[in-house]
């Protein structure tokens, strides 16, 4: 699964740790999305796509391999 966490994160100018404070995950959880390593559970994925007013397919996009 792709995502653009990280391009989100950037727009918004916040840190790793501003993000996961936010929305109640561990930093190590948003770098792991970011890299691809962790796939978020549905509440997540809300929560981050709320979090930068998007929805969550503006976020995470499934690839041919998912």
């Amino acid at each position: 699964m792709k995502n653009s966490v990280k391009v989100q994160r950037a727009i918004a100018n916040i840190t790793q740790a501003e993000l996961a404070e936010k929305i109640g995950v561990s930093r190590q959880t948003i770098n792991a999305i970011e890299a691809g390593k962790y796939v978020p559970s549905t509440v997540l994925a809300l929560k981050i796509a709320r979090l930068f007013e998007k929805s969550v397919n503006e976020i995470f996009e499934l690839e041919e391999t998912d």
